[in-house]
């Protein structure tokens, strides 16, 4: 975690979602607590397994086997799941119609067929 542009560690967590208590490592007196009141607090996000950064998506090419659809222009969150619009189309981020997704290579393989 970052707090005032600067590392630290969270050494214990308590509170609620909405109210947090956060010991933080080297602060260990209330001068040093307060010394940071106001400051931005930046933690870094974890992806699970299966969860994509949009960023990530954009640009990458869109393939049906070995036909190529087209690139990831944008992801758009819909009601039900995000979407890649992809040209004209907009494939669902769910599993019958994405087979695999391979960031790395910029390539995402798509089931046509269950798009319809």
């Amino acid at each position: 975690m970052i707090v005032a542009g600067r590392p630290y560690e969270i050494e214990r967590l308590a509170g609620t979602p909405e109210r947090p208590i956060v010991r933080l490592s080297g602060c260990s007196s209330r001068t040093d607590v307060e010394a940071l009141g106001g400051a931005d607090l930046l933690v870094p996000a974890v992806l699970e397994d299966g969860e994509y950064w949009a960023s990530d998506l954009v640009g990458c090419t869109v393939v049906d086997g070995s036909r190529e659809v087209g690139v990831v222009t944008r992801m758009v969150a819909l009601p039900s799941c995000e979407a890649l619009e992809v040209g004209d189309l907009l494939i669902p981020m769910v599993r019958d119609a994405i087979r695999s997704i391979d960031v790395d290579a910029r390539r995402i393989d798509v089931d046509m067929e269950f798009l319809g």
